[in-house]
């Protein structure tokens, strides 16, 4: 198993998400202002307000709190300015690690993230020192139950998405970055409202780690997520299936 969405996996079943419900929702209160700012208030003709938007409901959040937050920052309540900031580094293992945030103060992002590297054994390199082993895509996840593989399928590739991956307990739904929000709408049209739709960077080729660096790894990641500023964290690293399970049983 490969990549962070599994991590992911592993500490929602652990409930780790449930505790920072309030962040998460800070975090998508701060995609959709910095989205209104850019392009204006009307998600009809602003593509990465109504991506805002989706990412806000796909993570239960109230649409009182989604309205409130659109009309605080076309009101101009908001005078705070973001600045959209991406850092690269290895974490434990040789890991690649690529971090998206928005701040509104560069140097103190820059160095808790420098230093929750260096807690973890991880180091922060140059801007594209490891951006070049992932590409960018856009990612549409959609319950397995809510349609057959076959229906998924062609219904994506219909919409234009480029790959449909139906295992587990989910059909992945891959796209260009370019064109993630015409496909999810196309899709939302038939099956309602995406589980999860968000561009990411996925890895061309993954690293395998053991046990002990893999929750290092975690901790890391985890630790990254936790900064107010940090809005997503992508990671090329690969699980074997007997790490898989003592983690998540542990």
């Amino acid at each position: 198993m490969a990549g962070h969405s599994q991590f992911k996996n592993i500490m929602h079943r652990k409930g780790a998400q449930d505790k920072k419900r309030a962040k998460v929702f800070s975090k998508a209160t701060k995609e959709i202002i910095v989205a209104v700012k850019e392009s204006g208030a009307d998600p009809d003709s602003n593509a990465r307000l109504r991506a805002a938007i989706a990412a806000a409901r796909a993570v239960n959040m109230p649409k009182d709190n989604i309205e409130r937050a659109i009309k605080k920052a076309a009101g101009g309540d908001d005078d705070t300015v973001y600045t959209e900031v991406r850092y690269e580094g290895y974490g434990p293992g040789g890991v690649a690690v690529i971090v998206d945030g928005l701040t509104d103060n560069k140097n103190r992002t820059a160095s808790d993230v420098r230093s929750t590297f260096t807690k973890y054994g991880g180091s922060l390199g140059e801007s594209n020192s490891v951006i070049f082993q992932f590409n960018r895509v856009g990612e549409i996840a959609y319950p397995l139950g809510k349609a057959s593989a076959d229906d998924m399928f062609e219904a994506a590739l219909e919409a234009g998405a480029e790959d449909v991956q139906s295992s587990g307990a989910s059909h992945i739904i891959t796209t260009s970055f370019e064109e993630l929000n015409a496909v999810r709408e196309a899709l939302e049209k038939i099956f309602g409202d995406a589980e999860r739709s968000e561009p990411v960077w996925r890895p061309q080729n993954t690293i395998t780690i053991d046990e002990e660096k893999a929750l290092t790894l975690f901790k890391l990641i985890d630790t990254l997520e936790d900064n107010d500023d940090v809005q997503s964290v992508s990671a090329n690293f690969d699980l074997d299936d007997s790490v898989m399970e003592k983690l998540s049983n542990a």
